[in-house]
């Protein structure tokens, strides 16, 4: 017997119980995002590789450990996107978007990473992703953080808390990294592997290192907001000074540094220890230099990401009603009449209320058996029409989620009805 087939580590399907609240998510990001101003961009989920390797950076875990890679039949390297900020640009850079203008976009869909897979972390995953390109007054930078507590607010998520730093421009970050590479050679003893590694290739990765031995020394390492030149300097103060004022509570957090070379100035994370240990559900920041370094002319830009199978955990972990988008009624149908008249019916009922969400009974069945795929439909009401009612051009109305008594309506009386009971226009 042939060996059930099965998906890949770590992609996972969404099956129909879940996928309304997947809907329901997605609609909600959506209507926030456009509510700002912002037009949706699609990318393709395939890129050539040296996207990847020129933006996120070559000595990152991500281009050396992480992407799926794999020459196609021309013999071209190509990546299945592990982010979405580098294929944004350079869709941006190819199509003409960023020649003397400005803009906001934003986008949606699996990203693919060959990482471990845990609760919360897929090798296929979901993300949102936001971008702007052209302003680089801490204005936009504000509006994005803005919009992302927004979010949280129409999703009614709870306990979500912002940490934002400033990286500095890139001559600033040299400087920086220049002072603490010669810190850490001198406690290269007290050091892990992964930080060893990350020592000359990548060392302020060493701050963001989740190795609770590792943490005194990283406290005690020298601090990048020592070595912020001015400019950038007024920038985060302008910026934090927005958030005050607009009674948005954060956390300054000099540790924070972002995965990506890419970052410049503001960079912003939402975290949470509601999954467990500390998380992240929501990150950002500018990239004012990413554009020129695929070729591009200089563009400040900034953007952010999130993770929805993250964001669904965290809404499930804490107690939020999500929709099941059930239907509203269940149309239960018997006899030769009632089928063929119950068919034609139905879809005059659907022209007549446009948000209804009815199920039609199909395949037979006797009242009872259809009974009980109505209720375990979850819908509030069953219209029933057999043959009995066909000949008296009737429908009964009966509520499946209450006591109420059932109803006795004609054709033309059943729309301006369930409109009523369901609030539907």
């Amino acid at each position: 017997m042939a060996r059930t087939l099965q998906a890949v580590r770590g992609m996972n399907d969404i099956l129909p119980t879940e996928s309304s609240a997947w809907q329901y998510l997605e609609d909600t990001l959506r209507d926030v995002v456009q509510a700002y101003g912002y037009r949706e961009i699609r990318m393709p989920l395939v890129e050539k590789t040296e996207l990847f390797k020129r933006s996120i950076g070559e000595v990152t875990d991500i281009v050396e450990k992480e992407m799926y890679t794999f020459d196609d039949r021309n013999g071209d390297s190509l990546t299945l996107r592990p982010e979405g900020t580098a294929s944004c640009v350079r869709a941006c850079m190819e199509q003409g978007l960023l020649h003397n203008q400005v803009q906001r976009l934003w986008y949606a869909g699996p990203m693919f990473r060959h990482e471990r897979p845990q609760k919360g972390r897929y090798r296929q995953f979901h993300q949102v992703g936001v971008e702007a390109f052209g302003m680089g007054g801490p204005d936009i930078d504000a509006e994005m953080i803005f919009m992302t507590a927004r979010m949280w607010e129409r999703l009614g998520l709870k306990g979500a808390v912002l940490q934002i730093n400033s990286l500095g421009t890139s001559a600033a970050r040299a400087e920086y990294r220049t002072a603490l590479v010669a810190w850490l050679r001198n406690h290269e003893a007290a050091l892990d592997d992964d930080s060893r590694r990350r020592l000359e290739s990548n060392p302020l990765r060493i701050l963001d290192s989740k190795n609770p031995e590792m943490q005194s020394l990283i406290d005690a390492a020298p601090r990048l907001p020592d070595y912020l030149d001015e400019e950038s300097r007024l920038h985060f103060s302008a910026l934090c000074e927005m958030l005050d004022q607009a009674g948005l509570a954060y956390e300054v957090n000099p540790r924070l540094v972002r995965g990506l070379d890419y970052y410049s100035r503001t960079v912003f994370e939402w975290v949470t220890d509601q999954l467990g240990a500390q998380g992240t559900i929501c990150a950002g920041g500018r990239y004012d230099g990413l554009v020129e370094q695929l070729g591009g002319k200089p563009t400040a830009a900034i953007g952010f990401a999130l993770g929805l199978e993250r964001l669904l955990a965290l809404l499930e972990a804490g107690g939020v009603e999500l929709p099941a988008n059930a239907p509203h009624v269940y149309l239960v149908l018997n006899g030769e009449q009632g089928v063929q008249q119950g068919m034609v019916f139905a879809e005059k009922l659907r022209a007549a209320l446009p948000g209804l969400r009815m199920l039609s009974n199909c395949g037979n069945g006797s009242f009872k058996s259809q009974f009980k795929r109505a209720d375990k439909s979850g819908a509030d009401y069953a219209l029933v029409l057999g043959d009995d009612e066909a000949a008296k051009g009737v429908l009964l109305l009966k509520p499946l989620r209450n006591k109420a008594e059932q109803e006795v309506l004609s054709a033309e009386q059943v729309p301006a009805r369930l409109g009523e009971l369901l609030a539907l226009t």
